[in-house]
């Protein structure tokens, strides 16, 4: 794998290759993307290619937005975006006969087209250089994983397998996870599948995706990937490919892997932790404090710096104005319950896995590992969305110098007081999110937030408009 891609270094890169492979990532985090010929793609990898602007004119099942989700208008025509590939992205698919693959950005008009989260991102990242600042982060995904049938169920083994046909005659309650029960850090459970879980961690380190943690979770068949630390734009584009990956390798064993936040009802969801901090571009961390604060507002906050406790005052201040980010779907929100281990307030604390973000300072970790967990996310996330939100939240209460307002957990406890609770439903999410003086109105582009908003918008009126197995299994003999 090439470290350095350049337009002069290309050609001789791929000269035994026929073919390449490019991919943009849509405003639900899915990869959408096409194969060229090698000369295609040499005669594009300067200015890009024409890619239509339909990818951000309809939902994860192709249907077009019933809102006005103004990227991708439908009296544009759905016109072309120009996709130009980004070079320092190239890595090789091992199981695509190590074709080569490039991630793009689109652009429009000569402007970087807003609902595009590797622009987005680039963004905060570009402002953050200029203070000399980059953000570093670590991301964790449970997925429950399930056997694939095909479209007449499990007791064919000779068919192809085909879960889309098998669940327009089922339920998804006819699913079988891998494995059943609950058993997280399982020494065992693994060997059941062990070629398909170490093909997953073993093609992580080919692709440049490195795992840190790999192991099995609570819940049935699931399983969480601690994808390793590294600069916040590689980290967000890393965590699209492992669901690539993870998916790709799924089809080879014949397991499908779900990253829904909540896939069955009476289990943990599957969560998509956020490690975050600062750092100065020559790596030191910017949340550790030098010495311990005799004087800090809590215990919890002895060993974080001033610059940490104004960004951790920002993301606070922001969390209800940007959940939708955090928790796009209407599935999100119900993994967002109680005594589920997720959380449902406005809420910090060191070392507390029970708040909404997470503080590990020390003495709980060496000063270079400070950072804040953000425990809000699951496994159905938009990467660059979430951690250009975070940076861009946090970055604001740095430059308004900001003071946590809200006491840590431990602090709330002795005074038996109760923290905000965050938006429990999509569309209330939404309405803080859509709001005229709401937070992501101020740190994120107005037209992204309108676009964003009618796409959720469009998500529940498809939701409103379903009849679920629940209603029909509740209602069918009684009214």
């Amino acid at each position: 794998m090439a470290t350095n891609v350049t337009l002069e270094n290309l050609s001789s890169l791929l000269a035994d290759d026929i073919k390449v492979k490019v991919a943009g990532i849509d405003c639900d985090g899915i990869l959408r993307g096409k194969v060229m010929s090698k000369e295609k793609f040499l005669g594009i990898a300067e200015k890009g290619f024409g890619f239509s602007s339909a990818v951000f004119g309809w939902d994860m099942q192709d249907v077009l937005y019933t809102t006005d989700a103004n990227i991708a208008p439908k009296d544009s025509g759905y016109v072309d975006f120009i996709a130009v590939p980004d070079l320092s992205t190239f890595r090789r698919i091992p199981w695509e006969d190590d074709i080569p693959f490039f991630l793009v950005r689109f652009i429009q008009n000569g402007q970087t087209v807003s609902a595009d989260g590797r622009n987005m991102l680039k963004l905060i990242c570009d402002k953050l250089a200029a203070e000399n600042c980059q953000g570093m982060a670590g991301v964790e995904l449970e997925f429950m994983n399930f056997q694939t049938p095909s479209e007449d169920g499990y007791s064919n083994g000779s068919q192809t397998q085909n879960i889309a046909a098998f669940l327009e005659k089922n339920t998804p309650g006819s699913l079988r996870p891998i494995t059943a029960g609950s058993f997280s850090y399982s020494a065992t459970r693994p060997v059941a599948f062990k070629k398909y879980f170490y093909d997953i961690f073993n093609t992580c380190a080919q692709i440049n995706c490195g795992i840190e943690g790999w192991h099995t979770e609570g819940g049935p068949g699931v399983y969480e990937a601690a994808l390793k630390v590294c600069d916040v734009r590689e980290m967000a584009d890393r965590v699209s490919l492992f669901k690539l990956l993870a998916k790709s390798i799924g089809v080879e064993h014949g397991i499908t892997p779900c990253f829904m936040a909540k896939p069955i009802q009476g289990q943990p969801g599957s969560s998509g932790h956020i490690h975050v901090s600062l750092c100065d571009l020559d790596g030191k961390n910017l949340f550790a404090r030098e010495t311990p604060d005799d004087n800090a507002p809590w215990p919890d906050a002895v060993g974080l710096s001033d610059l940490g406790r104004q960004f951790l005052a920002g993301l606070l201040e922001a969390l209800p104005d940007i959940m939708p980010l955090f928790a796009p779907t209407i599935n999100s929100y119900k993994r967002l319950v109680e005594n589920f281990w997720a959380p449902v307030n406005v809420s910090w604390g060191l070392e507390d896995r029970m708040a909404s973000i997470r503080l590990i300072t020390p003495p709980v970790c060496k000063p270079g590992a400070t950072r804040f967990e953000v425990r809000i996310p699951g496994a159905d996330l938009h990467p660059h969305y979430a951690l250009a939100v975070i940076l861009a939240a946090g970055w604001r209460g740095v430059q308004k110098k900001l003071e946590i307002k809200v006491p840590p957990v431990s602090a709330m406890k002795k005074d038996n007081t109760r923290p905000e609770l965050l938006p429990n439903t999509l569309e209330e999410a939404l309405k803080r999110f859509n709001a005229a003086d709401s937070v992501a109105r101020e740190i994120l582009d107005g037209e992204f937030v309108d676009f964003f908003t009618a796409t959720r918008e469009h998500e529940l009126r498809v939701w409103r408009e379903a009849v679920t197995d629940w209603e029909f299994k509740r209602y069918i003999e009684t009214v």
